[in-house]
């Protein structure tokens, strides 16, 4: 389990440290960012990218669960939300959909632990599907532009599909230029 950050949002300094000690024994990060209150949080996350993300209880500003709605629709973090064993199962059923693990006080920690591997593994599975999505896009994205040079071909040429395809396949091979270069070549050529 590799992660590089890990941000604490905490009303309570005592609870604070406890949390602290136990993220840096169980997965060895060292840069660990600590907050009191949601505005923070909000602040925070808008410019730095958290592998997890704690939430302890109630918070200087609110209490702490709508803070861990909108980190997990704003982030691709892992989220914990720790908070009194009395009201854990209510709150619990108001995060779940957002993949928020909730965590009941006192703190146990051998569930602490587990609860952060499994966060772990599910961010490692967010990020992976991110990085795959944007691959996606970026074949997309190309599939449009050499699309829209067809297009381009079949009106000002007055090829046919099939030969305004061809076209831009022996462009690529004879100028030794990927189909996307000469796909943009050839927008700019005929100014689209």
């Amino acid at each position: 389990m590799y992660m590089e950050k890990a941000l604490i949002v905490s009303g309570s300094t005592q609870g604070l440290d406890i949390l602290v000690k136990m993220i840096v024994s169980s997965t060895g990060i060292n840069n660990v960012s600590t907050v009191s209150s949601g505005a923070e949080a909000r602040r925070l996350v808008s410019n730095t990218d958290y592998d997890i993300i704690v939430i302890n209880t109630s918070l200087s500003d609110e209490f702490g669960h709508e803070l861990s709605i909108y980190l997990s629709e704003h982030t691709s973090s892992g989220i914990i939300l720790v908070c009194k064993s009395a009201i854990a199962d209510e709150i619990s059923e108001k995060v779940i959909d957002y993949g928020v693990c909730v965590v009941s006080k006192p703190v146990n920690k051998m569930l602490f632990f587990q609860s952060i591997k499994i966060v772990t593994s599910v961010h490692s599975r967010v990020m992976g599907y991110q990085r795959e999505n944007a691959k996606l896009q970026v074949k997309i994205d190309e599939i449009k532009l050499i699309n829209r040079a067809k297009c381009v071909l079949m009106e000002y040429l007055k090829l046919t599909e099939p030969q305004a395809h061809r076209y831009i396949e022996k462009q690529a091979m004879d100028t030794r230029k990927t189909k996307k270069e000469v796909a943009q070549s050839i927008l700019l050529r005929y100014g689209q």
